[in-house]
């Protein structure tokens, strides 16, 4: 009998029970070696300052917050990672879902000239990356580096730590949150609360963009509940 039927004729107050056992049933794993980790991640992008003074706009997908720091992981030869070495401030841009072209428009391309020999290839030197994918930079109020006007949310913040990880390969960037600017209609009105049924992160799943699906429920400690 399979669990749908089971669900369907089990007594009214055993179905809880028996779809909380459908769903703690065992899953016979296989071992696979994926070339990559990205299992969902937001899509971020980090806004830095350039030597001359100019804008570097880079898109990227290891980023979480602790707190009021956002813990950042880029690739060690790239422009944002020089950039942060030397200027701290950067701003962290979170586009939408329907942005994933604009976002996809800057993957190919890098600040760095000449293009570091670990870039992948395709990858080619774009000084005006604002222009390139169609954005609008706009003034950010605390630090040098302009914020991408089109993105929902926009974290001006500073660079605290920046470190090599284990590897060597990549960096990592310890953020510290200096001011956030949001889209009123992703905020709850009267409050400081990004509503979570309005806003919706890009999200990069094994390189392929997604938005998030419908609601299945709330923690505990969330301070926007819905019925």
């Amino acid at each position: 009998m399979d669990a749908a039927t089971t669900e369907a004729t089990a007594p009214a107050g055993s179905r809880d029970r028996t779809t909380d056992q459908v769903a703690q049933a065992a899953i016979e794993h296989i071992t696979i070696e994926p070339s990559i980790l990205y299992f969902g991640t937001p899509v971020v992008l980090l806004s830095t300052e350039n030597e001359d003074g100019s804008p570097n706009l880079a898109p990227m997908s290891s980023a979480w917050a602790l707190g009021r720091t956002v813990v950042l992981g880029l690739g060690r030869d790239g422009q944002t990672a020089y950039n942060l070495v030397r200027r701290p401030d950067l701003v962290i841009n979170l586009p939408a879902p329907a942005q994933w072209r604009e976002v996809e428009r800057l993957a190919p391309l890098t600040g760095r000239d000449p293009v570091p020999a670990s870039k992948h290839a395709g990858c080619r030197f774009e000084p005006d990356k604002f222009g390139a994918a169609g954005l609008r930079p706009e003034p950010a109020h605390t630090v040098r580096p302009p914020r991408v006007a089109q993105c929902p949310l926009q974290l001006e913040a500073r660079a605290a730590r920046v470190r090599a990880d284990v590897s060597g390969d990549f960096v990592i960037v310890e953020a510290v949150v200096r001011k956030v600017h949001a889209d009123p209609r992703i905020v709850v009105p009267g409050t400081d609360h990004v509503d979570p049924a309005a806003w919706s992160p890009l999200i990069y799943n094994f390189r392929h963009y997604f938005g998030l699906g419908p609601e299945l429920g709330h923690s505990y400690r969330s301070q926007t509940p819905r019925e």
